[in-house]
């Protein structure tokens, strides 16, 4: 009898509402909780080279863990999208897209069954390998709990979601009696790299709560 391999764990597969939505309006969901790789920083993603720095970071974690689970005799598992919290003290340096005054986290998904001192030892481990990466030393783990949240996919560039979140704060939170709280998050399904911006596909989400 033939064995069925199982199939890599893939966090778009297995939360199809949080990383795979498609309704380009906003709509409210409830968020489970996770667990994240994560580096803080500050200033514009264009071109501060903190930015890059812990993206780079993140990455190479994330694909420690990947390697070390499935030679381990483990699961295998797909390395996730990165994602951001973007946050500010004063809240109109979005609206101004003034860059160089957000603050941020950036984060990739890990699995619920990987645990924490696996991932512990990925980052030492990754920190002997990648001695030229300095954000290494900021990776940490990160856990959220988001709960009810509003979150639409948005298809084109980055700096076209103004409308829609300038939307969901002057109309759609109000009409339903909901307020923000928390930080500002996205999930990037594509690599500016690699995709024209008007094809960009980006998850967009805001904690809310009963006003």
């Amino acid at each position: 009898m033939t064995e069925v391999a199982t199939a890599p764990y893939d966090v778009k597969r297995e939360l199809r509402a949080v990383y795979a939505p498609k309704n380009r309006d906003w709509e409210t969901l409830v968020v489970p909780p996770q667990r994240f790789l994560a580096v803080d920083g500050s200033g514009n993603p264009n071109t501060a080279p903190a930015y890059v720095e812990a993206v780079e970071a993140l990455y190479a974690v994330s694909y420690t863990v990947k390697f070390t689970s499935k030679r381990g005799g483990g699961r295998d598992l797909v390395v996730g999208p990165l994602e951001g919290l973007w946050y500010a003290d004063d809240a109109s340096v979005f609206s101004a897209r003034d860059k160089a005054a957000w603050s941020w986290t950036m984060l990739i998904s890990q699995p619920d069954w990987v645990s924490d001192g696996a991932i512990e030892e990925a980052i030492t481990a990754a920190r002997g390998k990648k001695k030229a990466l300095p954000a290494l030393d900021r990776v940490r783990i990160e856990r959220l709990d988001e709960g009810l949240c509003a979150q639409l996919l948005h298809v084109g560039s980055y700096d076209d979601e103004a409308p829609a979140l300038a939307r969901l704060h002057g109309e759609v939170l109000p009409q339903a009696g909901l307020r923000e709280r928390g930080r500002h998050h996205e999930v990037y399904l594509g690599d500016p790299r690699r995709v024209a911006p008007e094809k960009l596909r980006t998850v967009v989400r805001q904690p809310v709560s009963l006003a």
